[in-house]
């Protein structure tokens, strides 16, 4: 029979950061949220734990893990809040985990052992303004002088790409034209600071507002030849398949939320009373509780089976979709739900749960939206 019960070294590994969600994030979140800001004292306090460096090897400064364990991690850190654990996401699925699958052995002892430890952070740079979902159509530009690219562009709503302690955005750009017409992408690195690389103020987002991101822009910015990421021409396969298990990573995110806001309407129906009897007596607050449960065990019962896919060498892609739009529609169904549990005081930014609802909408946007994720699941499906 299968056994869904965690090994208890991932046990611990969960409980130990579910303490540390209650004990540090929980306390100081909700300023932090409120005045936009990135948490930098938190992200170097998960840089010591050992997160950011969770999957990769122990020779590059990493834990030696696996994705699963680095999904744990982000369910129990989106129980309290996302902006927290999308800095984690981002930062290991996104910023740190392209260099790992595609770098050279320059490019990994030059940069994965700060992003292993959480000292540096990278960002992930494909959005363009005028792409969104079709990421294929990519219009910055990377031309080939010398030892030297020079790229033109621009990426929209980069996740930590501009923060104190942002090292470096891997950026897609087209290098060139292929025998059938079509665009050859490549994957370039780009160190912050490097000139003709701007970054724009950060956004006034909706939801996510502890979290870091930008529209960046490339003018005349000139990298060594030298940081080419992977093969030339290969940028934007590399990237999907880094989105294949990044969306995994979300999906986590968008459990730990849901699951979140079961955590806070269990506490909110046992201590609130209306018409003289606790909220939890009251069947129909009780039944929206269960539906919630219900919501967030099946997203993490996705998760687990992609994550477990991926860390078996086996092919994850349809999983990892149908994880990413069960736990992104949970997400969203459990945070209207709580909210409405709630009442009054589920409108107030005071309280978790309108956190919550802020943060739920770009679960179903981000890294693919809804209606991608059914387009690969179907695409899967259908193709002979």
């Amino acid at each position: 029979m299968i056994d869904f019960r965690l090994p208890e070294e991932l046990e611990t590994l969960r409980k130990t950061v579910e303490e540390f969600a209650a004990a540090e994030v929980a306390p100081v979140i909700g300023e932090i949220y409120q005045r936009e800001e990135f948490p930098y004292q938190l992200v170097a306090k998960m840089g010591r734990m050992g997160l950011f460096g969770l999957p990769f090897p122990e020779e590059h400064g990493g834990m030696g893990g696996d994705f699963f364990a680095l999904a744990l991690v982000l369910e129990e850190l989106a129980r309290v809040d996302s902006s927290v654990a999308i800095a984690v996401s981002a930062g290991v699925s996104l910023g740190a985990l392209p260099i790992h699958k595609f770098g050279t052995p320059e490019q990994k002892r030059r940069w994965l052992p700060a992003l292993c430890a959480g000292e540096a952070l990278a960002g992930f740079g494909l959005t363009e303004p005028g792409g969104g979902t079709d990421a294929g159509a990519t219009r910055t530009t990377a031309v080939r002088d010398g030892d030297e690219w020079v790229i033109n562009g621009s990426k929209c709503f980069i996740t930590n790409s501009g923060t104190d302690i942002t090292a470096l955005v891997t950026v897609t750009a087209v290098t060139g034209v292929g025998p059938d017409g079509r665009k050859e992408i490549s994957a370039i690195i780009v160190p912050s600071g490097t000139p003709g690389f701007s970054v724009a103020p950060s956004y006034s987002k909706v939801g996510w507002c502890a979290s870091d991101t930008h529209e960046l822009s490339f003018s005349d910015c000139r990298v060594p030849v030298s940081h080419l990421l992977g093969a030339e021409g290969r940028g934007f396969a590399q990237f999907l398949s880094v989105l294949d298990e990044s969306r995994i990573a979300l999906a986590a995110v968008g459990t730990g939320l849901a699951q979140g806001c079961v955590d806070e309407c269990v506490r909110y129906a046992r201590e609130r009373e209306a018409f003289g009897r606790p909220l939890a007596d009251h069947q129909a607050i009780a039944f929206k509780i269960a539906d919630m449960e219900a919501r967030a065990h099946t997203a993490r019962l996705a998760w687990y089976h992609a994550a477990s896919r991926l860390v078996a060498g086996e092919p994850f892609k349809r999983e990892a979709a149908i994880a990413k739009l069960v736990s992104s529609n949970a997400a969203m169904d459990n945070a209207r739900e709580a909210t409405q549990i709630f009442g009054g005081y589920g409108f107030m930014n005071d309280y978790p749960v309108a956190r919550f609802y802020r943060d739920a909408k770009i679960l179903e946007i981000g890294e693919g939206t809804s209606e991608v994720q059914r387009m690969l699941i179907s695409r899967d499906l259908l193709t002979p």
